[in-house]
Order: C-alpha cells, then structure tokens, then sequence
C-alpha cells in the first residue's frame, strides 16, 4: 500500500530548511520532486550531471565509487533524515560517485535552482547548508584519518560505538543497519577481516552477535583491548 505523505511539512522540518519562512517554503516546493523506487534503484551513476540535491525520506542508500577492476568503495550509507549531493550541485560538475537504493525508499530531488534562489533571499538558510556542508567534511577527514592510523579492530569497536545512542552505557544491543560486506567497505576493510575482528571481539568476550543484533559489553575496555591489540594489524 502506498504510504501518503505530506511533502512540504516534511520539506519544513529538514534540519536544512526549517529557517524558512511560509513563502520560502512555498517557493522551494517549486523545485521539489519526490522519488519512489524499488531496492537496486540507481539515483545516479558517477559522471552523471548533477542539477540538485537529495533528501532521503525513508530507505537508505549507499554512495560508491567503482574501480576500474569493478571493486566496489562505499563512501557513505546515507539514512532518512539525510542530505546528500549538495556540494557537487554547487561545483556544477558531473557526480563522482554513484548512488544506489539499499532499500524499497522514497527521496526528494530539490532543484539547484530553488535552492540557489532560497541562498540569495535568506542568509540563515546559507549558514545551515554551510554548516551541513562543512560537518560533511568534517566527517570524511575523520574517515581518512580513521582508516590510515586505527588498525581494523579499532575501526570495527569505534563503528559500533556509532550505532549507539548511549555510548556511554556499560551494556547495549545495537542492529546492523545494512548487510556485513557493505559495512566491510564502508570502513575499508575485506568482508572476512570484518568477519574476523568481529569473532576476535566475540572470543575476547566483548560481544555477542544474534544476526543483525550485537550486544556490546564493557565498551570501554573493547576500545581498550583494540588499541593495545597486535591481532588486529593485518
């Protein structure tokens, strides 16, 4: 059954545009059109023009960039409530990446143009797409710094330590949002070294997995023992 929606009070409440005002908002749904598609849906593929921004709705959907050998990189597993593609809209250059549907999803495409017309009418609405902007490459420093010093247990325990909304609790269960391998990539790890550290945790008695669900106990000392750990360097 097809799920209703209604598209400008949920324009409203993105983080990116809740500034506006009634007549903003009425001038940005202009440009706005929603996405309804199928897991395995391609929104866009590297080098494709790029002549908007996406907000996802519901679904979530993986940004990936392909090597000439056909390995895949997952660079982002972006999840609802989230922007992407604001950027490359600015540069007006091709997408250098691609992006794909990992589940059944529903997106917003904002037009480069309403968006531009809302940055010369509000300043406020410029400094949130600045702020998102800039926490965005806040975030992929952090990944670069993250994969060339951390060996691949402190990758894992720091990645679970994300899915929490607790990380400072003793004892919780988080659920993988997305299958292993794409996790695997998305911290730049082979699917079996993520298999690996993952039974390495398990065996050191600091989890225990259920399927998608693992519970973490003492956090702490599994941020620990992957740091001062030498089995976790290959």
């Amino acid at each position: 059954m097809r799920k209703e929606i209604d598209i400008r009070q949920l324009v409203r409440h993105q983080p990116l545009f809740q500034e506006l005002d009634d007549s903003q908002i009425a001038r940005l749904m202009l440009g706005v059109r929603e996405i309804r598609a199928e897991k395995g849906t391609d929104l866009f593929r590297r080098g494709d023009a790029c002549d908007g921004m996406y907000v996802m709705v519901f679904g979530r959907c993986k940004l990936f960039v392909t090597s000439a050998q056909g390995s895949e990189k997952v660079i982002e597993i972006v999840h609802a409530g989230q922007s992407f593609g604001e950027a490359v809209m600015f540069l007006r250059r091709p997408y250098p990446l691609s992006a794909q549907l990992l589940e059944d999803s529903m997106v917003l495409h904002v037009s480069e143009k309403v968006i531009s017309d809302a940055i010369e009418q509000d300043p406020a609405f410029a400094r949130h797409l600045l702020a998102g902007l800039s926490l965005r490459l806040h975030t992929f420093v952090q990944d670069v710094e993250r994969y060339s010093i951390e060996n691949p247990l402190q990758r894992v325990a720091g990645y679970l330590l994300e899915l929490t909304n607790d990380p400072q609790a003793e004892h919780f269960t988080v659920t993988l949002p997305v299958n292993k391998n794409l996790i695997a990539s998305r911290l730049s790890l082979a699917p079996e070294t993520f298999s690996r550290v993952l039974h390495q945790l398990m065996d050191a008695g600091f989890l225990s997995v259920d399927g998608k669900d693992i519970t973490v106990s003492n956090p702490s000392g599994m941020l620990m023992f992957a740091q001062t750990s030498t089995r976790g360097r290959g």
